[in-house]
């Protein structure tokens, strides 16, 4: 989803020759797939987004893919841009880097402060691997490779599968074949009290090319080279709950809401101090309410195309 987003920006922008492949053309969790790649592709900049992602039951039920997977596309792409002189690259963490008990909102100097979030804990390590690789490589050989920390992000191309999607395209779904349905309830997991921040794909492609192409000076002014991850964000939250009731109300699902303690809530809050970002000029545009509305809109022109 994001780097569909991301690919889109860059496509826009006058004389960019983008070079891309999918998945199927190319393994980035094998070491010299990648290496023959970069050494005949030759990029000038590398934008890394690719990620094995999940939510809650996905990353509890699949830890090992997670941790693994993970590890594997951040050391071969990071490294092989070294290896093939790249000079620029950006690097697509996650919030969930931020230790589980944490002041609100959460700043970049929380990172390795306490224990993570146990449900994600696998893939936050290996976000958190990512962030010092970029860190290593521009102390060690003076590259210039930064990493941005994206809140929960949503939007056109996301995963909308009713086990392994992330919460939002889970609800959108869900509620939406409620609606189709006539069904009288929905039951969501927890007690619906979490908060979460929302980040359009759109804004967050937007924030990408503006940390990626931001002069370096001002880079470095805002940084610290063993901290130099930026958080990328709206700056608002909102409850489980109140999102379940956004979504019932886009999708036009008129029964009633409930929830289930008995399934795990995950961290009590996740939102990004995003300070960092617009003192270096950059603040979201897209709401959620007018994001919500584009995300269904798209789910519906799509929905034959979706994962069962």
């Amino acid at each position: 989803m994001v780097g569909g987003a991301i690919l889109r920006r860059v496509q826009s922008l006058p004389n960019a020759e983008v070079v891309t492949r999918t998945h199927a053309e190319l393994d980035l969790t094998d070491q010299a797939a990648v290496a023959a790649f970069m050494a005949a592709e030759k990029p000038d900049v590398v934008i890394l987004a690719a990620a094995k992602v999940g939510g809650i039951h996905a990353n509890n039920t699949y830890p090992a893919d997670f941790i693994y997977e993970n590890l594997m596309i951040q050391s071969n792409v990071i490294h092989q841009a070294h290896v093939n002189d790249v000079q620029d690259l950006l690097f697509l963490g996650s919030s969930c880097i931020y230790p589980r008990a944490v002041a609100q909102p959460m700043a970049e100097t929380a990172l390795l402060t306490g224990v993570l979030e146990p449900t994600n804990e696998p893939y936050a390590v290996a976000k958190i691997a990512g962030i010092k690789m970029c860190e290593s490589y521009n102390r060690q050989y003076g590259r210039d490779y930064r990493s941005v920390m994206p809140t929960n992000l949503y939007g056109p191309g996301d995963n909308f599968h009713p086990e392994n999607s992330h919460v939002l395209p889970a609800l959108i779904r869900r509620f939406h074949e409620a609606a189709q349905s006539g069904a009288e309830s929905v039951t969501i997991w927890g007690t619906g009290t979490p908060r979460r921040e929302f980040l359009h794909v759109d804004d967050m492609a937007e924030a990408s090319m503006f940390v990626l192409t931001l002069d370096r000076a001002t880079y470095d002014a805002t940084t610290d080279p063993m901290l130099s991850h930026i958080n990328v964000g709206t700056g608002t939250d909102v409850s489980i709950f109140e999102l379940a009731q956004m979504v019932a109300k886009v999708t036009g699902f008129t029964g009633d809401i409930l929830t289930d303690p008995s399934k795990p809530d995950g961290t009590m809050r996740k939102l990004m101090d995003v300070s960092r970002l617009a003192r270096m000029g950059w603040n979201a545009q897209i709401s959620l309410e007018q994001g919500l509305s584009e995300t269904y809109d798209w789910f519906l022109k799509n929905a034959e195309n979706i994962r069962a």
